[in-house]
Formats: C-alpha cells, structure tokens, sequence
C-alpha cells in the first residue's frame, strides 16, 4: 500500500481545496470514492484485468497537481496545431484535466447541444448531470476509477438531446501542458440521448518535455436507436503515463464505434467496459498500436451482453518494434437469457525485432446456448516470403518492411467511419513507421 499513501494523505490534507474549486455533484460522490480507494488501493498484477502493467510502480513518483486551478499560460488556439487538423469539426481544448473556456469555438452546435465544463455545467444543470455522474464508472469496482473520481475538479460534458442528430464531428484536443511534473485527473461525461447522433474525436498531446502522468474516466450513456462514434487518438512522447477507463451503456437498437489509436507514447493503459443493456443495441471496438523503443500499450476490453438480440465486433491490431511490449485482454460475456447473440473478436499482433514482446488473451463466457460467437489471436512476424519477393524487385529491405507493416494496421485504420480522420491516419500511420511523428506537427509550443 506504499503507492496509495501519497494519495491518502493528500486528500485529507487537500480536501476543502479540492471540493472548493469543484462542484456539488462532483463532491457528492467524492468521499464514497476515497473510501473505497481506501479500502482496495491501486489493482495489483495479481488483478487479473491489471495482470500485464504495474499500477502501483507507476503511481510511486511524487508528481504535483494543481489543486487550487492556477491559471496556465497558454492559448492553444494560437499555439497549436493538431496532427489531423482539417477536418471541418467543431474543435475544443481541454487544458490538462480543464475546459479551455477563454475563447469559444467559432463553430455552431444545433440547438441544445452541451459542450463544455463539466464543472460548471454541473453548477448551472446540476440535475442532469447527477442523474449520469459516477453511476456507470463504479469506484467500488476500480482503483483507478475511485481515485479519479476522488481527485477529478473539472473535466468534459458532451450532451446531445432527443432526435438531435449532429452532423459535424466534435473534435476534443487534449493538451498536457506545465512547467514542473504534473499528474492531472481528467472526466469526461458524455450523454447521447434517444434518437440523437454525434462523432467525437479526442487527441492526447503533451506539449512540454515534462513526466506527465494522466489518469481519465469517460462515461458515455447512448439512449435507445441513438449513435456514437468515438475515436481517441494519442500522440504524446516517451515520458507521459496515460491510465484511461472507458464505460459505455447502450440502450435499445443504439449503434456505438469505439476506436483507440496510439500512435506515440511512454505507458499507456486503456480499459474499455460496455455494457449491452437493449434489445438489438450494436458495438464496434476497434484499436491500432504503433510502439518502438522500450513503450508500453496494454489495451483491456469487457463486452457485456446482457440481453438478447446483440451484436459485437471487435478487432485490434499491433506492430510493435525495438523493445515495446503490447498486450491485449478483450472479454466477452454472455448473459444468462441473451439469446441470439452474434460476438466476434479478433486481435492479430506484429513483432518487428525479436526482443518485442505481445502478451493476447481474448476470452468468452457464454451462459446462453442461442449464440454465435468467435473469437482469435495471432502474434507473428513480418512475412518472410513477402520481405524476399519485394527485394527481388528492387524495393530495400527497410522500405518493404515499412510496407508490410503499414498493410497490416491500415486494416483497422480503414474501419474507421469518419473519412476526413481516415484519410489523414493513413498519412499519419505512414510517418509513423518512417519515424517522421517525433513531435506535434505544426506545434509552437514544442518548439
């Protein structure tokens, strides 16, 4: 429990500071979250869903935080600019684990579209956001969801009323910006109601050569015959740990996307629990990885089908080179009851250099005996036989492997349904592997 110390006693010594720059809804759950982080700490390795990444040793450094929200001087609209910039969205900034409220977005929502603070939407709409805060995302359940919600002060509301269909994609730039080390606490609530649509598109930057350690907790509820595609993208660099949980409810015949590209990192850990609670609901997980050097991307997915008449498709891929180590553990549980089940899962692996290393386990648990359900993992290497046919032609050993290798993610890439952050991943997924992406195109802030 020495990791858990730390944050323990920053709490209670911190506590009045924390609530005082929050608001009431989110203090409402705050010291049941302590409570139970408390009580079960950071998930151990012996966790069977943390088994392949050390929380505990990744949350032992003493990073700051900035508690009493000191202004940051930075004004992205000026200094930055995205990697896939272009896309005709509606953009918006979260600075470290704030809304960026200093300038609006020039761009138009349709009426009653919320984007904005969760912080202060909780203050002026304080009924809507109880009714969805902290009530998918169980802390009793997570260490490192009970300790994001005990320490999270502002974040991201994304609300989308009835029959409101949005046609333009959303586009969350999140900057981690500071001086010192920083460890922030990023929210995310995002309520899609019956009927409504909406894309949204989030971008992990790091601006500052600085240890960054960042945990978030997105809640995403999709009413009945309602849609969201959610694309989340990181380009950070070598020193920047990412803990990111993921809950998503659907309701009856809803339609959800869930796409995880990393494509630079340090550590990243992303956990995905959807949850199938209507009748004729649909899910597609999707995830690309691109890892080299001594980086780390430990992808966790939980579908759970609770009631007949679902489908599920899920599919991630990984090239990893140097020394990186990937690991993927997607589950699939059939409920007692949901009958007409029709699951499938796939997750296929590239070791580049002898010294990567994948750890796979996809697994199903299937208590209804209507279902079809499949699921399989591959781990290999580059294709022999295809290398050699390409040299012979003229092509260079390094360029075929480029080539190869650019095939084999682009399959997930291609999945994806939004055509203008296609098209631009697929020239992003190409510098990549030319080593071409060492920092945010276009960012003065890194300069």
């Amino acid at each position: 429990m020495d990791s858990e110390k730390q944050y323990i006693a920053l709490f209670k010594e911190s506590q009045e500071v924390i609530q005082s720059h929050s608001a009431p809804v989110m203090n409402a759950v705050r010291d049941q979250a302590f409570r139970d982080f408390q009580a079960a700490g950071f998930p151990t390795k012996k966790v069977e869903r943390y088994k392949y990444t050390d929380v505990a040793e990744l949350m032992a450094p003493d990073y700051g935080l900035n508690l009493r929200r000191l202004h940051i001087p930075v004004d992205p609209y000026e200094a930055f600019r995205c990697d896939v910039p272009n896309l005709s969205t509606s953009l918006y900034f979260v600075v470290n684990d704030a809304f960026y409220e200093q300038e609006q977005p020039k761009g138009r929502l349709p009426e009653g579209v919320i984007v904005g603070s969760l912080k202060e939407e909780a203050k002026r709409n304080p009924r809507l956001v109880e009714k969805y805060y902290a009530r998918i995302a169980k802390t009793g359940d997570d260490g490192i969801t009970a300790l994001n919600t005990m320490l999270a002060q502002d974040g991201l509301l994304v609300y989308v009323p009835k029959g409101v269909k949005v046609d333009r994609a959303i586009q969350v730039i999140n900057i981690l910006r500071s001086d010192v080390d920083l460890m922030v606490n990023r929210r995310v609530l995002i309520v899609v109601e019956e009927g409504a649509e909406v894309k949204l598109l989030f971008c992990d930057h790091a601006a500052d050569d600085r240890n960054f350690l960042a945990t978030q907790v997105i809640e995403a509820f999709v009413g009945a015959n309602a849609a969201l595609d959610l694309y989340c993208l990181e380009e950070t660099h070598a020193r920047n740990v990412r803990l990111s949980n993921v809950y998503i409810e659907q309701q009856r015949d809803s339609r959800v996307s869930h796409n995880v590209i990393t494509l630079h990192n340090g550590i990243t850990r992303n956990k995905t629990d959807l949850v199938m609670a209507g009748e004729g609901a649909e899910c597609q997980l999707c995830g690309a990885v691109i890892a080299d050097k001594q980086q780390h991307v430990d992808n966790n997915t939980l579908i759970v089908h609770q009631v007949p008449h679902c489908t599920s498709r899920e599919t991630y891929k990984y090239v990893l080179d140097g020394q990186a180590t990937g690991a993927f553990a997607g589950r699939v549980l059939v409920n007692p009851g949901a009958q007409q089940t029709d699951s499938q899962m796939t997750n296929q692996n590239l070791c580049a250099t002898p010294e990567a290393r994948m750890f796979t386990q996809p697994m199903l648990e299937i208590y209804a005996d209507d279902v079809k359900c499949a699921h399989g993992s591959t781990v290999g290497q580059l294709n022999a036989a295809a290398m050699f046919y390409m040299q012979q032609r003229g092509i260079s050993k390094e360029e075929a492997k480029i080539l190869l290798q650019n095939a084999f993610i682009n399959q997930v890439v291609d999945q994806i349904k939004l055509e203008p952050l296609r098209d631009r991943l697929h020239h992003l997924v190409e510098r990549r592997f030319r080593g071409e992406l060492s920092k945010c195109e276009g960012c003065k802030l890194c300069k």
